[in-house]
């Protein structure tokens, strides 16, 4: 059975929230338990069904070199490595990579990594960076470090996909608003709304129906807009070669499209 959700309006306590934010909220939050509980319903068919369209698109060579920013546990990892490629998966978070570590094989390796860090220089022919891993750090200067990380792991010719959100279409579809989720015993309560620079979530957490709230989480993500990434990427050596709009490779509309997915080569 899916979790049960309730939506209701609560534009004076999300205000409330605001004070609460950290700027390493990530480093706790995706090591958490119960981050993976909360998350653990993501459609997997649509992301296997996107990687199929992605490989489709790029037309790798067999067994590329291609490495996963911000892996998690690896679940795209695994699809990749199963249609035959040679994939590398970082992430900061150590639950997560010691889970994934179990399904290391000779061509699928992980490691704890954080991204602002260089990894290996001039050795991917693929980077990617799926599903909004990225806008969470508190200065642009450790975005910047995040973007030369990929880069420079690239090897010259080597590609580039970033798949975040579309801010402009979150922003004008996201209320204030407040959230109550419910899977396996636990109770999520969801504070969401946003400023002129970022969007957030804010989860407390209880380990039963009406005990009570034990631990509190804010997510952070920046508005990061295509001129944003085009700016970003410009910098490390990266030129934008195509911008989809969703996971079927759609083409990207500011004001429609759910996703913002770009496709960046090497050139210098």
């Amino acid at each position: 059975m899916g979790a049960k959700v309730t939506l209701i309006f609560l534009r004076t306590k999300t205000v409330n929230l605001r004070a609460m934010i950290t700027p390493n909220w990530f480093e706790d939050w995706f090591n958490s338990p119960y981050y993976h509980q909360l998350y653990k319903h993501r459609d997997e068919q649509e992301a296997e069904m996107f990687l199929h369209q992605l490989i489709t698109y790029l037309q790798p060579a067999s067994g590329a070199r291609m490495i996963d920013w911000a892996c998690g546990k690896g679940r795209h990892c695994k699809v990749l490595n199963e249609m035959g490629f040679d994939v590398t998966g970082v992430d900061l978070s150590e639950a997560s990579i010691r889970e994934a570590l179990e399904e290391e094989n000779e061509t699928l390796h992980f490691y704890q990594h954080d991204m602002r860090m260089p990894f290996r220089i001039n050795y991917y022919a693929y980077a990617l960076n799926m599903f909004t891993s990225f806008g969470y750090f508190p200065t642009q200067r450790e975005h910047d470090s995040a973007i030369h990380s990929m880069a420079i792991g690239l090897r010259k010719g080597g590609t580039l996909v970033m798949d975040y959100i579309n801010v402009k279409k979150a922003s004008l579809e996201l209320p204030q608003s407040y959230q109550q989720k419910e899977p396996d015993g636990l109770v999520f309560q969801i504070a969401k709304w946003q400023d002129e620079k970022h969007i957030f979530k804010q989860i407390q957490v209880a380990d039963a129906p009406g005990s009570t709230l034990r631990h509190l989480f804010t997510e952070r993500v920046a508005k990061f807009t295509l001129n944003d990434f085009s700016e970003m990427m410009g910098y490390q050596g990266l030129q934008i070669r195509e911008i989809f709009g969703d996971y079927h490779l759609a083409p990207f509309d500011a004001a429609h499209s759910p996703r913002l997915i770009i496709i960046a080569d090497k050139v210098k």
